[in-house]
């Protein structure tokens, strides 16, 4: 370990008695490096992450902070500070003494901490509320001063555990990007934020972690996830719609792969050689704004419309076809003429195919 890491799991694992909820999570944080963890309810980021933070005690494998061994070490010494959902703010102090509080705690002089605290207001926007008390606040000002306590400590690590999910829409884009800027005032601060919000994770991450019953399914960047997904999991996990997929047939492989539908359609994918996975069952995926309309000579798929959600922007169109078990999801640009009951359909560009394996690891990439 160097002290250029910002931190290191080895091998981490948590059991509750005979529950064993994390399974040996191996992952390596850069200094200054933006990661956040995504994944179903259950899946065990929000342990790992008071994990780290020193409020659950890691039953086997090792963690470093910045280099040392903290293992053993408590909350308090670990220079992490942690942004809780609840905002967790003492109701009868003012927000000025909010941020304070654990300065005090920790005897630093009266200079050093109203510098900091006006600092942390003024870049949180803070300024003109440092005396009024949190009921006198909204949900996204009492989140920004959870941040405020936070940033005064100077941690060598941030954590945020679902932070905006108590907003409504628009407090969360807001504190969106006063957090988007906050990681960019803090470039040497390194942070770890859970959420279940798509959104914050792809506009937010420098790296994702995708979780899922208590192992890692893949980490990369947003868009590495999104496009070059390790496994079906994460295929159908990152992108919203997620993810349609369906059964095909293996025809033939070589330097054009072609395979067939249900529907008895073939089609080619960009896979010179698939000779490792004959005889399988395959799955074919395709993201709903891959598709576009096609004429029938032309089609790749095809489907009933059976539900329409016009957004102005986009219209998302629900088919039932045969193709698959679940209803189609199909994702159009603007305002798309069409009616229920309406037989559409669709194609996409080869390179927009993502094909798995039985096991659900893609073969792509």
């Amino acid at each position: 370990m160097t002290s250029s890491s910002g931190l290191a799991l080895k091998n981490i694992k948590k059991a509750y008695g005979k529950t064993e909820v994390l399974h040996g999570i191996d992952l390596d944080i850069a200094l200054g490096e933006f990661i956040v963890f995504v994944g179903p309810s259950g899946c065990g980021k929000s342990t790992l992450l008071r994990m780290i933070a020193g409020l659950e005690d890691i039953t086997s494998g090792e963690l470093f902070i910045e280099g040392a061994h903290v293992n053993q070490l408590p909350a308090a010494m670990r220079g992490i500070a942690m942004v809780f959902q609840s905002y967790a703010l003492y109701p009868h102090m003012t927000v000025y003494d909010n941020m304070a509080f654990a300065m005090r705690i920790a005897k630093e002089d009266k200079a050093t901490i109203d510098k900091r605290v006006t600092s942390a207001a003024e870049m949180l926007q803070l300024t003109d509320y440092l005396y009024r008390l949190p009921k006198a606040l909204s949900g996204g000002q009492r989140q920004r001063v959870a941040i405020g306590r936070a940033i005064v400590r100077n941690p060598k690590v941030f954590l945020f555990d679902e932070p905006l999910s108590n907003l409504d829409a628009s407090l969360r884009v807001q504190t969106r990007i006063e957090i988007a800027n906050l990681k960019e005032t803090l470039k040497d601060t390194t942070m770890i934020y859970v959420t279940h919000d798509q959104v914050e994770a792809m506009t937010l991450a420098d790296r994702i972690v995708v979780l899922s019953a208590g192992i890692i399914e893949q980490v990369g960047t947003p868009l590495e996830l999104y496009s070059k997904p390790a496994n079906l999991f994460v295929a159908q996990f990152i992108g919203s719609p997620a993810m349609n997929i369906f059964n095909v047939e293996l025809l033939q492989t070589g330097e054009i792969t072609r395979i067939k539908t249900q529907n008895g359609r073939q089609f080619d994918i960009p896979i010179t050689s698939l000779k490792e996975i004959e005889n399988q069952s395959l799955t074919v995926g395709i993201r709903p704004e891959d598709f576009c309309l096609a004429e029938d000579s032309s089609c790749m798929l095809s489907g009933k419309i059976i539900f329409i959600e016009s957004l102005g922007e986009v219209t998302l169109l629900h088919l039932d076809s045969n193709e698959s078990k679940e209803p189609l999801v199909v994702k159009l640009p603007g305002i798309i003429d069409k009616q229920k009951g309406e037989l559409i359909y669709l194609k996409t560009e080869r390179e927009k195919i993502h094909l798995f394996n039985e096991q659900g690891k893609s073969l792509l990439y």
